[in-house]
C-alpha cells in the first residue's frame, strides 16, 4: 500500500473515532447518563468542559511528543486514551468514574489529529497532499454518524447504552492496533522543522487562518452542545419520540460530512477564499435554518447537513491550508490553528447558553448565523495567503 494509502485511511480511523463518539459520545447520551448517575445540567456542563480542557491539553502533549518523537506516538496515545476512556464509561458505576472516562475520551481528540500533518507532509507528494488530509479530517464524519446512529437506536429500541460504549471501546482498540501498522515508517522521527519555536507562527498572513479557526470552534461547538436541545424544547420531530433529536441530527450531519473527501476538488474549483467564504455562509444557513423551523424534518434535515458539510470542508481546509503556508511546520501550524478552534469551542457554548437564557433560543441561533455570514463578509480575497509570502517583513 502506498504512503498515500497507507495514511489516508489510518487518519480517517483515527479521527473517525477521536472526534466522533470519544469527543461526542457525552453529550449525545446525555439523557442516559442522568438517568443513570442523576446528572444536573450544572453538572453536565462542568464534566463538558473538563473534557474540552483534555481537548485543549491533549494538543498541546501532542505537540511536544511530535518534537521529540515523530507522529506515531502521540496517534498511539490518543487511541489509547480513548480505547480506555470509553471502556471506563461503559462500566462506570459512579460519576466520579464516568467523569474520569469522558475526560480520558475526549483527550484523544486532541492527540490523534494534528500528527497526521507531520506524517502526510514527510511521505506524501505536495501534489496529493490536499486530498489525503482530507480524507484524514472527514473520518470525523463517519464516527459522528456511527455515534448518531448508536444513540437512535438506544433511543428507539431501549438497548444499554453500556453496549454501545463497550463496541467504541473495541472500534478505538481496532484503530489503535492499524495505526501502529500504518506509522511505523514514521514511529521515532520528528522531521525537519518541528522544533522551531512557535513565534515563527505570527506572522500577518497567517492571521486570517487563526480568525477563521476561532469563528469555526466557536460556531461548531454551539451547534453540537445546543442544536439536539433546541429541537427537543421546540416540541420535536413530528412523528418521532423527542428524545431522538440528537440522535437524528448527528445521523444527517455526519453522512452529509463525507462530502468532506471532496474538499481538494472543491478548492481547485473555487479557490481558497471562496471555499472559505461559502463554508461560512453555508454555517449561517444552517444556524438560520434550525433558529426558524426547529420541528419540520426538512428543515432539521438540511440544517444538520449544512453544519456537517461546513464542519467536515471546513476542517480539511484548515489542515491543508496551514500545511501550505506552513510548510515546515505542518504539525505545529495545525496545532496552533487547533487551539484556537478549542478556544472558541469553549467560549462559545458559555457565552451562547447566556444568550440563549437571557433572551431565547431563537435569537441565540440567529446571533450565531450573523457571526458566520459577518465573518464570510468581512475577509478578502487578496487576504488569503495559501503559500508563504516572498517577503519576510510581513512577520508580527
Amino acid at each position: 500500500m502506498t504512503p498515500f494509502w497507507k495514511l489516508s485511511a489510518a487518519g480517517f480511523a483515527a479521527t473517525a473515532i477521536a472526534y466522533g463518539p470519544a469527543r461526542m459520545g457525552f453529550g449525545l447520551f446525555l439523557p442516559e447518563f442522568r438517568s443513570a448517575f442523576g446528572i444536573s445540567t450544572q453538572t453536565a456542563g462542568l464534566i463538558s468542559s473538563l473534557g474540552f480542557f483534555g481537548f485543549f491539553a491533549g494538543l498541546l502533549i501532542s505537540q511536544a511528543m511530535t518534537t521529540r518523537k515523530g507522529p506515531r506516538l502521540p496517534v498511539i496515545s490518543g487511541l489509547l486514551a480513548a480505547t480506555i476512556g470509553t471502556g471506563i464509561v461503559a462500566a462506570a458505576s459512579n460519576f466520579t468514574v464516568l467523569s474520569f472516562g469522558v475526560l480520558l475520551a475526549m483527550s484523544s481528540a486532541g492527540f490523534a489529529w494534528t500528527p497526521f500533518n507531520n506524517a502526510v507532509h514527510r511521505t506524501v507528494d505536495d501534489w496529493s497532499r490536499p486530498t489525503a488530509l482530507s480524507s484524514v479530517s472527514t473520518g470525523t464524519s463517519l464516527g459522528v454518524a456511527a455515534a448518531g446512529t448508536a444513540a437512535l437506536i438506544i433511543s428507539i429500541s431501549g438497548i444499554s447504552w453500556r453496549l454501545c460504549w463497550a463496541m467504541f471501546a473495541i472500534a478505538s482498540a481496532l484503530a489503535l492496533a492499524g495505526n501502529w501498522a500504518a506509522l511505523r515508517e514514521v514511529a521515532g522521527t520528528p522531521g525537519p522543522g518541528v522544533a522551531e519555536q512557535w513565534r515563527v507562527l505570527f506572522r500577518r498572513s497567517a492571521m486570517p487562518l487563526f480568525g477563521i479557526g476561532l469563528c469555526y470552534g466557536i460556531t461548531s461547538a454551539i451547534y453540537i452542545s445546543f442544536a439536539a436541545d433546541r429541537i427537543a424544547q421546540a416540541g420535536g420531530v413530528a412523528g418521532l419520540p423527542r428524545n431522538t433529536s440528537g440522535g437524528l441530527v448527528f445521523v444527517c450531519y455526519g453522512i452529509a460530512g463525507l462530502l468532506g473527501l471532496c474538499t481538494a476538488n472543491a478548492k481547485a474549483m473555487l479557490g481558497l477564499a471562496w471555499l472559505l467564504r461559502l463554508l461560512m455562509l453555508a454555517c449561517a444557513l444552517s444556524f438560520a435554518l434550525i433558529a426558524l423551523w426547529p420541528t419540520t424534518s426538512a428543515g432539521i434535515i438540511l440544517s444538520a447537513a449544512l453544519q456537517g458539510l461546513y464542519v467536515m470542508m471546513m476542517s480539511a481546509a484548515l489542515s491543508f491550508w496551514s500545511d501550505r503556508l506552513f510548510p515546515s511546520l505542518p504539525s505545529k501550524s495545525f496545532t496552533a490553528v487547533l487551539l484556537a478552534v478549542a478556544t472558541g469551542s469553549i467560549v462559545g457554548p458559555a457565552i451562547a447558553g447566556i444568550a440563549s437564557d437571557a433572551y431565547g433560543p431563537m435569537s441565540m441561533f440567529l446571533g450565531s448565523a450573523a457571526l458566520a455570514a459577518a465573518t464570510a463578509a468581512s475577509f478578502r480575497s487578496r487576504h488569503i495567503w495559501e503559500r508563504p509570502p516572498v517577503h519576510s517583513s510581513e512577520n508580527l
